[in-house]
């Protein structure tokens, strides 16, 4: 039998102790009794009620110098398009997940995480991880609608007037080679 820690692991749900099932996390490692993982999930949730943060995604898609950005119709100004990680989601799937939905262009390798910003104007629980993404192809021509007002490709050193300062930074800090700050 395989040996974890000095303890025996069968790889059956049974803890050799009094046959408590027990939660395993992969590999077969026993951590915790289900009923202390069921409490540990209760509290996380009722605390996370009270404490709750949010974190989204924004993608620089780098196409020499040109980049790409979106203007929402329901808050003002041309962003790095993006959105909000939904639960249970990997943040490089809703990644891949907000290109795809706000600009018709797939990605076709992973983005490259620049930094991760607190953004404060949202909340003082909302944080933002900025991705550069250089490996995409066009999937479908993506119109405006009731989310996204306008699109497009955009020389670097010729914005559209409107780019919030947030996204003038991202984009300095991307062409630049600046360090990133912490807050957007």
């Amino acid at each position: 039998m395989p040996q974890i820690g000095g303890q025996t692991n069968l790889g059956d749900p049974f803890c050799q102790t009094g046959g408590e099932i027990m939660s395993e996390i992969p590999g077969n490692i026993r951590f915790m009794p289900n009923w202390e993982l069921l409490r540990a999930r209760a509290f996380l949730f009722v605390f996370g009620s009270l404490r709750r943060m949010t974190m989204g995604v924004r993608a620089a898609m780098v196409d020499g110098d040109k980049v790409f950005l979106a203007r929402h119709a329901y808050i003002s100004g041309w962003h790095l398009p993006g959105g909000g990680i939904e639960a249970g989601e990997p943040a490089a799937l809703s990644l891949e997940r907000e290109v795809l939905e706000e600009t018709g262009h797939q990605l076709t390798g992973p983005g490259e995480l620049h930094a991760i910003y607190l953004n404060t104007q949202a909340s003082r629980r909302d944080h933002v991880l900025v991705y550069v993404c250089r490996d995409f192809e066009f999937a479908f021509e993506r119109r405006p609608d009731h989310e996204i007002a306008d699109l497009g490709w955009f020389d670097r050193h010729e914005l559209p007037d409107g780019t919030t300062d947030g996204t003038r930074r991202r984009l300095e800090e991307i062409f630049e080679g600046i360090r990133p700050t912490d807050e957007w």
